[in-house]
């Protein structure tokens, strides 16, 4: 077993761990092309995991083993612990280069998949992929838009499903925290034939897993005070914070048995509420799933292939219990116990107890084609691939606010069915007035794609060093989005944020044209010379036409050294929800640079400005709000990329089974959409020497010629961030005896020299690199993974450590506590026994020693990053196959 994971050429990737012969003739596919080649030469720095890897890695979701890549980083780099998952509700995603989930582009057997989710999501559900039908995945670490179109700005993940699978195969994976929580259950059946004329296999998989409580693993949230770490709780109390008219913030009782007449001066370390209890640290999740994979040679020149999948998926979160917000009550009302007006900033409905948030999604996927061959040299293929995801969410112990008014106004309630409410204290709500106010929140979503695709490649003409590959195509695709929240949240007639039906479809027309021309041949310090070329070009209903182009050089100098290159473009599409997100308007809080603007002194530059604009002299702002349009824009426009690699790999010849490979990458994205606030804007704009900027424009702002009031104000997303991306990717893989027994090293690290975001012009950037926590996930400068596999004939062993780097919290400065995070380092084991050639059994350890997550400063929840650390702790598990043939 071990070999066939090992073997094979550092040319390939940067993992050694693809499973097959370097050696062999058959021609294939590689990520990052659609030139099929007789040798396993990458087109650019990529990452091949085995089936046999992955089986050593115990993991039994997607997620986790993507998410153990050096590769990997930031926003979703460890989505399975964290609260909230974004862009998806519960939906496991993968961030490579930590450059956003919708800039790495996830494929099936080298075609698209449909967005997972509850909603016009931009990110695929990786669950809904077993693990157990996996071959091998292919993580290429560059940008592919002229292969695959949009959205392959980081890079390409491509899964590719197990062919030519014989018999019957069942797998039971058990596992556990050693803290006795967090159980997994994991079934798998695979069926399989093949014969001459094709294949057939077919898999049902269930997965069971259970959450981890969060006051299980963090005894309460914490801060730093005095240069002690202290609990403290939110501000959001459970008897209700008040402002009296001077001034003094009072709280009301927070005993279940106290008087309801009560209330103190508000004193958070008394007051505030200690949220930790209600959350989880793992998220539980259930999973049924279906997929089937055939192909069928109807003769010599054509066949047919297929595939059918469908994923049932269901996940809760606990939340802390429901908040209500800025109520006045005047003195004289009956449930007002100060004796004078107070004005309530919140309180938490604790009696109903923690709000559950759930998720509930089915996703199918069908392909259906056909593949042939016009001579020995030329190959075609056509595919309908369609794909739709349909899902509800929701939570419970929402309150409805117009319910809740009526509850506190004393001319209605207690008449027509309507209770009367007392909220000022704990204990004082009743059961009558949560049936009352209370409800649960239902939305419905889903995303539906589909695509035509043909391919057509093959051997153009033979020049001296070889044959001039070609390869051209044709792709038509529609992605379409829908969000229907629920009619109160609409309405905002709930206690949570307001949001508007979504809908829209992003349609497109691609060709391509992909070419790899030899240009040397066994010449002196050029065993093999080529220069491939590709070329796309998308035109797109909604903004127009866009075109990419791929220049990459292969130069193998000697047997022993590689040099490969590539200059490309890249590009992503603005989402569905981007796009066409419900545009509304709201009263934002917003302090306008105009106003009392001839007061200033006429050499400021906010004086020059407004009066150059025309505000009236004398201008004063009404209020501290601004009417602002929020939502999608259909104006926008595509990011686009411009990525560089350049890389060695080096195997030398005096050293049987070495090889190393070293790749940099410089990546620069333009016109990135970012969202800016209005206030920004009016700031940004005014304090520009002669309104010289993009935000003094009308689509972002306009004043009424009268008055000199602002009359719009967008806060919609734009096309004005710049992000550039630096690093150098090393890997490592060596096959040897390790006491006579066969060994195998695999090594690969990632190291960030730079990334950096600047929202618009002029802005100053936002420095990522080196960073960590602040809600945007982890960035530290080196991150590895490396194992050691052990094997004799019945047994063998897997040794794995994981290290995430040092770095500096984003928010915070030293000497204050969590500013400085240490590296972090996580140690896997794994141990199998084959009992016969039908059965084998893995047993193994994560997390090894059990390491914390660090204390960091701005976290996210637990003390620390959750899409950074992990929370679990250490685990065991067992997994059990059995094989009939």
């Amino acid at each position: 077993m071990l070999a066939s994971v090992f073997s094979v050429s550092a040319e390939a990737q940067d993992s050694g761990n693809l499973a097959g012969d370097a050696n062999t003739v058959e021609e294939v596919v590689v990520t990052g092309s659609r030139i099929a080649r007789k040798d396993l030469n990458s087109v650019g720095p990529m990452t091949i995991i085995g089936a046999p890897e992955i089986e050593a890695t115990g993991v039994t979701s997607l997620e986790v083993l993507l998410q153990r890549l050096p590769s990997s980083a930031g926003f979703g780099g460890n989505q399975t612990s964290a609260y909230w998952v974004s862009n998806g509700w519960g939906t496991p995603q993968i961030n490579l280069r930590g450059m956003g989930i919708n800039r790495t582009l996830v494929l099936l057997n080298g075609r698209r998949i449909v967005a997972g989710g509850t909603g016009a999501n931009t990110s695929v559900d990786l669950s809904m992929i077993p693990v157990s039908i996996i071959e091998q995945i292919e993580v290429l670490k560059d940008g592919a838009s002229a292969i695959y179109g949009a959205d392959a700005v980081a890079g390409v993940v491509n899964i590719i499903t197990k062919k030519n699978f014989e018999g019957v195969e069942a797998a039971v994976k058990a596992g556990a925290a050693f803290e006795g929580d967090g159980e997994e259950l994991q079934l798998d059946l695979t069926w399989g034939v093949t014969n001459e004329r094709g294949s057939l296999m077919a898999n049902i998989s269930y997965q069971d897993a259970d959450e981890v409580y969060m006051p299980d693993r963090v005894d309460c949230p914490r801060s730093e005070v005095n240069g002690q770490l202290v609990c403290f709780g939110s501000s959001s109390t459970t008897g209700g914070r008040a402002l009296l008219p001077d001034g003094t913030r009072i709280n009301f009782n927070q005993d279940p048995n106290g008087s309801g007449d009560d209330f103190a001066i508000y004193d958070p370390l008394i007051h505030n509420f200690d949220f930790n209890q209600s959350f989880n640290a793992v998220n539980p999740l259930e999973r049924l799933s279906f997929s089937a994979f055939g192909n069928h040679a109807l003769t010599d020149r054509l066949g047919i292939f297929g595939e059918v999948m469908y994923t049932n998926r269901q996940t809760d979160q606990p939340a802390s219990p429901t908040t209500i917000r800025n109520i006045f009550f005047d003195a004289s009302h009956p449930t007002n116990p100060t004796g004078e007006d107070v004005f309530l900033e919140n309180r938490r409905i604790a009696e109903s107890g923690d709000r559950q948030f759930f998720q509930e999604t089915d996703t199918w996927r069908v392909v259906a084609g056909l593949d042939g061959e016009f001579s020995d040299t030329w190959h075609w293929d056509v595919s309908y691939n369609w794909g739709r995801n349909t899902g509800i969410d929701g939570s419970t112990n929402i309150v409805n606010l117009l319910r809740l008014n009526e509850t506190l106004d004393t001319s209605i309630c207690g008449t027509g069915g309507i209770p009367c409410a007392d909220i000022l204290g704990l204990g004082d709500v009743t059961q009558d007035v949560m049936d009352y106010i209370l409800f649960t929140m239902i939305g419905t979503g889903g995303n539906e794609q589909t695509s035509i695709s043909a391919n057509v490649s093959g051997e153009l003409f033979d020049v001296p060093a070889g044959p001039v590959l070609l390869a051209v195509g044709y792709e038509n695709r529609n992605d379409k989005g829908w969000r229907n929240p629920d009619s109160l949240v609409v309405i905002g007639a709930a206690n949570t944020n307001a949001a508007d039906p979504i809908s829209g479809t992003v349609k497109s027309d691609e060709f391509y044209v992909e070419a790899s021309v030899p240009i040397l041949v066994d010449a002196p310090l050029a065993r093999n010379l080529a220069l491939d070329l590709a070329f796309r070009f998308s035109d797109y209903e909604t903004f127009g036409s866009d075109d990419n182009f791929k220049l990459g050089l292969n130069w193998q100098i000697i047997d022993d050294l590689k040099v490969r290159a590539n200059l490309s473009t890249a590009f992503r599409v603005p989402n569905v929800n981007e796009l066409f997100g419900g545009v509304a308007e709201g009263n934002l809080t917003t302090t306008d640079p105009c106003s009392g603007w001839s007061d200033l002194d006429p050499g400021n530059v906010v004086y020059q400005n407004c009066q150059a604009d025309g505000v009236p002299v004398g201008y004063m702002q009404l209020g501290n709000t601004i009417l602002t349009t929020v939502g999608g824009n259909t104006a926008l426009e595509p990011e686009s990329a411009d990525t560089f690699t350049f890389g060695i790999v080096y195997e030398p010849s005096f050293l049987e089974g070495l090889a190393l490979t070293l790749d940099y990458y410089d990546i620069e994205i333009e016109d990135a959409i970012t969202q800016i606030p209005g206030s920004t804007k009016l700031d940004v704009c005014y304090n520009t020497p002669n309104l010289a900027h993009e935000f003094c424009t009308p689509a972002h702002f306009t004043r009424s010629s009268l008055s000199g009031d602002v009359n719009f104000l967008s806060a919609q997303p734009v096309n004005s961030g710049l992000e550039t991306i630096k690093g150098v990717d090393f890997g490592l893989t060596y096959n040897f005896d390790l006491m006579d027994l066969p060994a195998a090293f695999d090594f690969k690290t990632t190291l960030l020299n730079e990334y950096e975001i600047t929202p618009f012009s002029g802005a100053e950037p936002i420095v990522l690199d080196g960073h960590i926590g602040g809600g945007n996930g982890g960035f530290s400068r080196f991150r590895s993974y490396m194992s050691l596999n052990v094997g004799a004939e019945r047994w063998g062993g897997t040794y794995s450590i994981q290290v995430i780097g040092e770095g500096d919290d984003f928010n915070a400065d030293p000497p204050a506590i969590g500013a400085e995070i240490d590296s972090v380092v996580y140690h896997y084991l794994q141990a199998t026994y084959e009992f016969s050639d039908s059965m084998r059994l893995a047993i193994g350890i994560d997390n090894l020693f059990d390491e914390d997550a660090p204390y960091v400063a701005s976290w996210t929840d637990a003390n620390t990053d959750t899409m950074t650390y992990d929370l679990t702790g250490r685990r065991g598990y067992a997994r059990l196959t059995y094989r009939w043939q």
